[in-house]
């Protein structure tokens, strides 16, 4: 009866879905080209609540549990462990203030209703794994970004999904390089629970009545510490929030 239910509330939530991207498509590119950034951002934080919110549809919930107070006057950079493409939509709503800016790879950038024209639009950094030079070169450009905007840039040291929630190890490489050009940064970690449970392969599908939740943890200064210090404190947090019975 399960699995029936899943099926059922999966075509549901993914009707909605594509015709929350459709629609909010539009409004992003007319927001962009007749009212500019602020306005294309609004958008992208209503498309990604509609998206986020909607996962009620399938009678699962979404919970955020902020652990801190986030600085306004600095750049942050969001570490997050990743499990689903899911990740990414609440990190943007309840985030807003903070204008998360995401790594991602290149391939998104096209073919996705609403979300590549964001991803063009934003200023992401639009990597290439099999080009390691075009990579660091696209995160370097997000990280003056942020430095210069006060904004903020997330990204997941795992490289890949890991939808059993068992964390794969964090690389240096990415964070390092945000570091080296947005040398004020505040480092804060995100523990992400349940999106992989919910969206475990690909978008059908999904497992109705999951349980999922965004913690974020206190921020990690780098002054004094090494990116590889830096990332390892970040790596042993969120894997000390996951072990917690919630």
């Amino acid at each position: 009866m399960k699995k029936v239910l899943d099926y059922v509330l999966s075509c549901v939530y993914l009707l909605y879905f594509g015709l929350v991207l459709c629609i909010f498509h539009l409004a992003q590119a007319t927001a962009f080209n007749l009212f500019g950034r602020p306005a294309h951002k609004k958008t992208v934080d209503w498309m990604n609540a509609f998206i986020a919110y909607g996962w009620y549809l399938t009678g699962s919930t979404i919970a955020y549990r902020p652990l801190t107070n986030l600085p306004t006057d600095r750049p942050i950079i969001f570490v997050a462990n990743h499990q689903s493409m899911f990740d990414i939509s609440p990190i943007i709503w309840f985030l807003r203030r903070h204008t998360p800016t995401f790594v991602s790879k290149i391939e998104l950038a096209h073919g996705i209703p609403g979300v590549s024209y964001n991803l063009r639009k934003s200023g992401a950094a639009l990597i290439d794994r099999k080009d390691p030079k075009q990579a660091i070169v696209e995160i370097a450009r997000l990280g003056k970004l942020i430095q210069q905007q006060n904004i903020s840039a997330v990204i997941y040291p795992e490289g890949t999904r890991s939808a059993s929630g068992q964390m794969r190890p964090f690389v240096t490489g990415g964070v390092a390089t945000l570091l080296k050009r947005a040398p004020s940064a505040l480092v804060v970690p995100i523990t992400i629970r349940g999106t992989g449970h919910f969206n475990p392969k690909g978008l059908f599908p999904l497992r109705s009545f999951s349980k999922m939740s965004w913690t974020v943890l206190p921020g990690i200064e780098p002054t004094g510490r090494t990116p590889d210090e830096v990332v390892k404190l970040a790596q042993e947090a969120i894997a000390e929030e996951l072990s917690k019975a919630i």
